[in-house]
């Protein structure tokens, strides 16, 4: 019988390095899109969706490879996703027209969802009780991809050409699999067997939706997504175009934030195993309204750009942890279907973050209020979902 390791902290760095691939593969290639463009004789629109493109082929792979995870294992799953994902990383670098490189990219994220969906459930068999430590700790470690991925693939394109960047992510995700086969922990799992797709599937994901308080969760944790997202996708056009910021200053003030969402994962993982998910949402959605409703009002009467960032430094810290609490209770009601319970987690993740963008470009107004309206909505609509579900017996 297989124990339990001792020190399940020792795992992290390879955790975080597996939940890297995703971050790297779509970072890295950004400074590579004009060239990729002309090189490939393709329209730079095209490639432009190709990121659309991998986040929802990355949710369909987590959705087709959640109750395969729970049937036949953790472990092997995780070794098809890396492998998949460094043979389809290598055919990026090889295409030779716009259409194949959008097809390859989508078929990476399908075994990149493969791969990632698994960690989660090995952090909560290994941490037990204080599964949202681990996944904090995890998310830390695994933010330093996107801070450096943009800075990786200029450096590449300084020495070599945009192919090498893919190749560069198919050397990564090889020593990945080969240190995930030597140390990823082998823990017990019940193997499920099924006997047909409607007991794989359908049987399947029937049972993490059907359970009220994993709705309840669900719910916040896809809205603290949705804002979130709504944050990731339009800072960007807020700081260059509406505050006239430079590109530079920009990253500046991307890379503190992130540095911010570290400190607060941290603090989280100190806190939230005393205290509870239910009391810890609750608390940060006091501070998370406080500093909504402080972006608001910077945007309603055009202050500055530093109330903005004011604002939303500690604002994203609670949406994150909030994400991070809310997923640790899902968790906690399937120790058996895990996998499944990540592949629906991230599945409705991606697609809420998905619909952010055209509903910022439906409210557009030249402004940064529509941007602080749908995120004050948000965490409103948390609020909502988290205190009827804490009244209801």
């Amino acid at each position: 019988m297989l124990q339990k390791p001792n020190n399940p902290l020792k795992f992290l760095p390879l955790f975080a390095s597996i939940t890297a691939v995703t971050p790297l593969a779509i970072d890295m290639y950004l400074p590579a899109m004009p060239q990729i463009a002309a090189i490939l004789n393709t329209d730079i629109s095209l490639l432009q969706n190709s990121l659309s493109v991998y986040l929802f082929a990355y949710a369909l792979g987590m959705f087709m490879f959640g109750p395969l995870a729970d049937s036949f294992g953790r472990k092997k799953m995780l070794v098809i996703g890396l492998l998949g994902y460094c043979i389809f990383s290598l055919l990026i670098a090889s295409s030779s027209s716009g259409q194949e490189f959008i097809i390859y990219r989508a078929l990476q994220a399908i075994f990149g969802g493969a791969s990632t969906l698994v960690i989660p459930g090995t952090i909560r068999l290994l941490f037990g009780k204080d599964t949202v430590k681990g996944l904090s700790y995890v998310s830390t470690i695994m933010m330093i991809a996107p801070m450096v991925a943009p800075t990786l693939g200029g450096v590449i394109l300084e020495v070599s050409d945009w192919r090498m960047i893919f190749y560069c992510l198919a050397g990564y995700s090889f020593l990945i699999l080969l240190l995930s086969i030597k140390f990823f922990p082998n823990l017990e799992q019940q193997v499920i067997k099924q006997n047909s797709f409607k007991t794989l599937y359908l049987a399947s994901y029937k049972r993490i939706l059907s359970n009220k308080r994993t709705r309840t969760y669900l719910l916040i944790s896809v809205l603290a997504s949705f804002t979130f997202f709504t944050y990731i996708t339009g800072i960007s056009f807020i700081y260059i175009t509406v505050f006239e910021l430079s590109e530079s200053m920009f990253g500046i003030l991307f890379g503190i934030n992130v540095i911010a969402l570290m400190i607060a994962n941290l603090t989280n993982a100190k806190i939230a195993p005393k205290y509870g998910a239910r009391k810890m949402i609750s608390a940060i959605w006091f501070i998370a309204f406080l500093f909504s409703s402080l972006l608001v009002l910077s945007a309603w009467l055009e202050l500055d750009w530093i109330y903005l960032v004011v604002a939303l430094i500690p604002l994203m810290g609670c949406l994150m942890a909030t994400i991070i609490n809310a997923d640790t209770e899902i968790l906690k009601e399937f120790s058996q279907h895990t996998g499944t319970a990540t592949a629906v987690i991230g599945t409705l993740r991606f697609g809420s973050g998905a619909i952010a963008g055209p509903l910022l470009a439906l409210f557009y107004t030249g402004t940064a209020l529509p941007f602080a309206l749908m995120i004050l909505s948000g965490v409103i609509l948390i609020a909502v979902v988290h205190f009827y579900a804490s009244s209801s017996p």
